[in-house]
C-alpha cells in the first residue's frame, strides 16, 4: 500500500485507504486475538505505513477494541486524521430485546456507548451490523439521517444484507432526501464469491462503496492450514471458531481445500506469500474499494500492507478466477448469460451506455 494513495469511499467525500485496518483482533476476550501492547504496535505501524481508515464495532471483545482504538486514537492526537468506522445491532444486555436490533431504541444507545468508548465527539462511518429481519428500513433510514443531523456520524453503512434490502433502502433515501448509504461491508473472499451475484453489481449501480471482510477467510488462505485443517502449531482462530456452531466458520471443506491448493501454487510461482496473493485478488476486484485486514502480530500487518504492491499476472489470475468460481447454470443467473441475452437482441450489438 502507498502511503499517500486513498481513494473516495463510494459517491462520497470521505477518502480512505485501499486498506482499512480491522481491529476485531484488538483483545484477548474471544480466545484469540492481540493484546493492548501488541495492538498498539499495530495501530501504529498501519498508520506509519500510511493507512487512515480503522474499522471496529461494538460488540468486538466485548467493547476491549473500541476502548483500545479510541485510546490509542486519542494519545496520537490523530483523530482528525482517522476516518473511524464502527458498528451496531448485536444485544448488549441479554433478556432485552431493545438492547440490540436495528430499531432507534437499540441505535441511539449504541451509538452513545460507542462514542464514550471510542473517546469521540462522532464516528465518521457508522455501520448496521447486519440485517435484523424486523425493523422497517424506513426508520433504520430516519434513525441515521438524525444522528447525521446531530452530529454525531458523518457517514452511514449497511454490513451484511440481502442485496433487495438495500437496493431498497438506497432508493428510498434519494427519494425521502435522507443520508445515502456510501459503503456495503461484505464477506468477499477466493472461498466466499456469492456476493459477485447480486451485491456487487447493485453497488456499482447504487454508487456504494464494496468493503470485504475476511479476505483470508478467516485464515484458511493464509497458507499456515494443512489438510483437514491442521495448523502444525498452537490453535489458530479457525480451530477455535469452528466449534461455534455456525457454518460462518465452517471453512475446512473439500472444496475450500481444493481453492487453497490453487492459491499456494500461484504464490509459489510469483514469490509471494499466499495470504498476500489471496488479498490482492479481493482489492483489485470490480466493485472493491477498500478491504479489511487484521493482524495479530506486526509482521503479518506488514504482509498484509504489501499486498498491493505487485499484480497479479492474467494466466495466473485467470487460475484464481476459476478455483473459486460461482455456478454459472444457478437460476436466474443462467439467464443473463451471453448465450441467452444474444437471443434477446437478435442478432444486433448493443453497447449500454457507460456511466
Amino acid at each position: 500500500m502507498k502511503p499517500n494513495e486513498y481513494v473516495t469511499l463510494g459517491q462520497s467525500g470521505l477518502r480512505v485507504s485501499p486498506l482499512c485496518l480491522g481491529t476485531m483482533t484488538f483483545g484477548t476476550e474471544w480466545g484469540w486475538g492481540a493484546d493492548e501492547t501488541a495492538s498498539r504496535a499495530i495501530f501504529d505501524r498501519y498508520f506509519e505505513r500510511g493507512g487512515n481508515f480503522v474499522d471496529t464495532a461494538d460488540a468486538y471483545t466485548n467493547g476491549k477494541s473500541e476502548e483500545m482504538v479510541g485510546k490509542f486514537i486519542k494519545e496520537a492526537k490523530a483523530r482528525d486524521r482517522v476516518a473511524l468506522a464502527t458498528k451496531f445491532t448485536f444485544n448488549a444486555q441479554p433478556g432485552n430485546p431493545n438492547a440490540g436490533g436495528n430499531g432507534r431504541k437499540n441505535m441511539y444507545r449504541a451509538i452513545e456507548g460507542s462514542l464514550r468508548r471510542l473517546q469521540t465527539d462522532y464516528i465518521d462511518l457508522y455501520w448496521m451490523h447486519i440485517w435484523d429481519m424486523v425493523t422497517p428500513v424506513e426508520e433504520v433510514l430516519s434513525s441515521f439521517d438524525t444522528l447525521v443531523r446531530a452530529g454525531k456520524i458523518r457517514y452511514i453503512g449497511f454490513s451484511d444484507v440481502p442485496a433487495w434490502y438495500v437496493a431498497r433502502a438506497q432508493t428510498l433515501a434519494e427519494q425521502l432526501g435522507r443520508e445515502r448509504i456510501i459503503a456495503l461491508q461484505l464477506e468477499y473472499s477466493l472461498v466466499e464469491r456469492n456476493i459477485e451475484r447480486e451485491h456487487i453489481p447493485a453497488a456499482q449501480e447504487l454508487g456504494m462503496a464494496v468493503c470485504p471482510w475476511s479476505p483470508l477467510a478467516g485464515g484458511i488462505l493464509s497458507g499456515k492450514y494443512k489438510g483437514e485443517g491442521k495448523l502444525g502449531s498452537p490453535q489458530g482462530r479457525l480451530d477455535i471458531q469452528k466449534t461455534a456452531g455456525t457454518a460462518l466458520f465452517e471453512r475446512f471443506t473439500e472444496r475450500n481445500w481444493k481453492i487453497v491448493d490453487v492459491l499456494v501454487d500461484v504464490a509459489k510461482q510469483m514469490g509471494r506469500p499466499p495470504a498476500e496473493v489471496a488479498l490482492n485478488w479481493v482489492a483489485t476486484q470490480p466493485g472493491v474499494t477498500s478491504t479489511i485486514i487484521g493482524a495479530t502480530k506486526v509482521n503479518q500487518l506488514d504482509s498484509n500492507l504489501s499486498s498491493l504492491d505487485f499484480a497479479i499476472p492474467a494466466e495466473l489470475r485467470a487460475r484464481l478466477d476459476k478455483a473459486g468460481a460461482l455456478d454459472p447454470f444457478a437460476h436466474p443467473y443462467v439467464c443473463f448469460s451471453p448465450p441467452i441475452q444474444a437471443r434477446l437482441r437478435g442478432g444486433t450489438a448493443i453497447r449500454p451506455w457507460s456511466r
